[in-house]
């Protein structure tokens, strides 16, 4: 089963709140918000999306190429271990 079947409920929810948000910023828009809290509205968007997209990537990695926890090639669950920081690393 994928990782996204696997965990549909907590994504699906992951990707509401971001409609909610960028509902929000379309609220803002629509009533003259100032620019500041526009701009601190869509932050909160690129935050979510790339808290979402760190997610994904991980599971991918530890669904479909080595999950660092049960994987027998110490050397292949290293390097996926030093992925998947790297990756939560570039994504701050």
């Amino acid at each position: 089963m994928s990782h996204t079947k696997k965990h549909k409920d907590k994504l699906l929810a992951r990707v509401r709140r971001l409609k909610g948000q960028i509902e929000a910023v379309e609220r803002s828009l629509e009533s003259d918000a100032s620019c500041g809290e526009v701009l601190n509205l869509v932050a909160s968007i690129r935050g979510a999306v790339t808290g979402l997209t760190g997610e994904l990537i991980e599971d991918h990695i530890r669904e479909h190429v080595s999950n660092p926890q049960s994987d027998p090639d110490q050397a292949r669950a290293h390097a996926a271990t030093e992925l998947i920081d790297a990756i939560r690393t570039y994504l701050k």
